[in-house]
């Protein structure tokens, strides 16, 4: 069985108004730790913003570091495998001249094994970018031709190729050699 016990009466000397008082001024203070406690988080929390921020603004700054690194390496890529290209083509270049005459001489016109070895060449230089340029009747245009005779001619209304000497080749846009020609200017 329980035993209930009856609210104690105060006992002789505590004063009910003085606990009432004792009670309040601890709330008191414990709301004064909380207001304290809550300064101290909001200042924690601010910190570590501020800290995030900066991560982020690190972050942020090696991210475009490294786009920027990627485009250089890319672009050097690029470059190289040019350069690359363009050395293979300037040591073939007597042989593409050799491969170009024997066309125009006809050499070329017959299903021979040299006319199948200089179109599987021509395919590949292609491939790496290669290209030929300068043909007869082509306007001049100095940024791509080099006119080692002119002569008048009442056939044309602009510098015209009269005859090439030696084609041109370029690597995509890059001119490696201008086509060397004889040029008819109008009188």
């Amino acid at each position: 069985m329980t035993q209930n016990t009856p609210n104690p009466e105060p006992s002789e000397g505590e004063d009910p108004l003085a606990d009432a008082e004792r009670i309040v001024n601890e709330a008191a203070a414990e709301l004064g730790d909380i207001d304290a406690d809550e300064q101290r988080a909001a200042e924690a929390i601010e910190q570590a913003e501020l800290k995030a921020a900066e991560h982020l603004a690190d972050l942020q700054r090696l991210q475009a570091e490294y786009v920027n690194y990627r485009k250089r390496v890319d672009r050097d890529r690029e470059a190289t495998s040019e350069l690359a290209t363009t050395k293979v083509i300037e040591s073939l270049m007597p042989v593409l001249d050799d491969i170009a005459g024997a066309r125009e001489h006809g050499d070329l016109d017959t299903d021979s094994p040299f006319k199948s070895i200089a179109t599987k060449l021509e395919d590949a230089l292609g491939r790496l970018g290669w290209s030929s340029f300068g043909a007869k009747g082509d306007e001049f245009d100095p940024q791509i031709h080099e006119a080692l005779m002119s002569q008048p001619s009442t056939e044309v209304e602009v510098p015209t190729v009269q005859q090439v000497a030696q084609p041109g080749h370029r690597v995509g846009e890059r001119v490696i050699r201008p086509a060397r020609v004889i040029v008819a200017q109008p009188e």
